[in-house]
């Protein structure tokens, strides 16, 4: 039998509520611990901020243990080892993830450990066997070429969900939609619909897991946040997205309403909200010549604010960009009308964004902006000023100062 709505809004409750619970825990322990992130010019929050993932990853862990108790989601794990994969797979990425929150390992070491998530996923059997095109055609991997696109896919999305991880609640926020919308895709592909996807593909499972200990994590983390989940929660989310669009969209040939956007949206939607940004990116680097690896604030999230809106603000803006996304995908997909129109009402959006928020578009600083009177201006003049001046001086703090 296949897993009704009720079971799948059963484990939503499972993994949201565990999540919002066990935050509490774990943003004590990361202080304890000293797993706080102090203000500098590259980050937005002026006080130290406890970082810790660990209540997504407990979260999700307490909703697939739950799961794996209900007949309707038998066919998921009976037989399978798929369900272990994203188990081990996200461990061992949620590990990477913690120990450079606490340590600030170096990028080639973890690289290596997401090349190692993605390996297990690879060998334990969640795996890409064809590969969208936009616009053009569908590719079968071979065998011997499926181990390396699933480890890039996932290297792809947990950097992608990483990099937008800016701004309070903006990554937890824009995860959510686009795993509730990716959820609601899979549905209309499922047995009792299309027929495209099986009973025991776990996909939908891990889509609405996937935005369930988000919502969970929000009132912790939506400003003025009191965690962030630094890189052990971005990371192990894009993970997640990246396992369920393996087994979604990366196992079926057969065409479908909306599936080349499902397919490419966890990568595709946090590329376009960095942003104006492949653009700006490209002229940043040439404009900071040789300085590579030199982080800005140039991101759209960071241009919002520049342009006066408060991070709330930004990050409404934000998820309301992500949410019309997925709406337009959504349409074709559940009324068979209007697919060909897509690419064209993404391009149109795509305009709107770079023509509003390009770097020739300025407003006064302040205006618009839901943070107390003068906070926002000097946010702007400080992001305005070029070079950015050094990090302040910023003495060690007790857990009782963050409280």
């Amino acid at each position: 039998m296949s897993p009704t709505l009720s079971a799948y809004a059963a484990i939503f409750g499972i993994a949201a509520g565990s999540t919002f619970l066990l935050t509490f825990v774990t943003r004590r322990l990361a202080i304890r611990f000293g797993a706080v992130v102090m203000p500098d010019e590259r980050k937005i929050h002026t006080r130290p901020l406890p970082t810790s993932g660990a209540s997504l990853f407990l979260g999700f862990l307490a909703a697939m243990a739950v799961a794996s108790r209900i007949d309707g989601f038998a066919p998921v794990f009976a037989g399978s080892s798929e369900p272990l994969a994203v188990v081990l797979g996200g461990s061992v990425i949620f590990a990477v993830g913690m120990l450079d929150d606490l340590l600030e390992v170096s990028a080639p070491a973890k690289l290596a450990g997401i090349v190692l998530a993605g390996s297990v996923l690879s060998t334990l059997g969640v795996v890409m066997v064809f590969f969208r095109i936009p616009f053009l055609d569908l590719v079968g991997i071979s065998p011997d070429l499926a181990p390396l696109v699933t480890v890039l896919w996932v290297a792809g999305m947990a950097n992608a969900v990483n990099l937008i991880d800016g701004l309070d609640g903006l990554a937890a926020g824009i995860v959510a939609i686009a795993a509730g919308a990716f959820f609601l895709y899979t549905i209309q592909l499922g047995p009792d619909r299309a027929g495209l996807l099986s009973e025991t593909s776990i996909g939908p499972l891990l889509a609405v897991i996937a935005c369930g200990i988000c919502i969970g994590f929000l009132p912790h983390n939506f400003h003025p946040a009191r965690i962030q989940m630094g890189d052990a929660g971005a990371l192990f989310l894009g993970l997640l997205m990246a396992a369920a669009t393996l087994v979604v969209g990366g196992r079926t040939d057969q065409p479908f309403s909306g599936q080349t956007y499902f397919f490419f949206a966890p990568i595709f939607i946090p590329f376009f909200i960095l942003g104006v940004p492949i653009l700006d990116t490209a002229f940043a680097i040439i404009r900071r010549s040789g300085r590579f690896a030199v982080a800005d604030k140039g991101h759209l999230h960071h241009r919002l604010m520049f342009l006066g809106h408060g991070q709330r603000r930004s990050v409404a803006i934000l998820w309301a960009w992500t949410a019309i996304l997925s709406g337009i995908a959504l349409f074709p997909a559940y009324t068979k009308k209007g697919n060909a129109a897509i690419p064209f009402a993404l391009l149109a959006l795509g305009v709107l964004l770079y023509t509003f928020f390009s770097p020739g578009v300025r407003r006064p600083p302040g205006e618009l902006s839901d943070d107390p009177p003068g906070e926002a201006t000097d946010r702007a003049t400080t992001f305005a000023a070029t070079p950015q001046p050094a990090p302040p001086e910023v003495a060690p703090v007790s857990g009782r100062e963050i409280d």
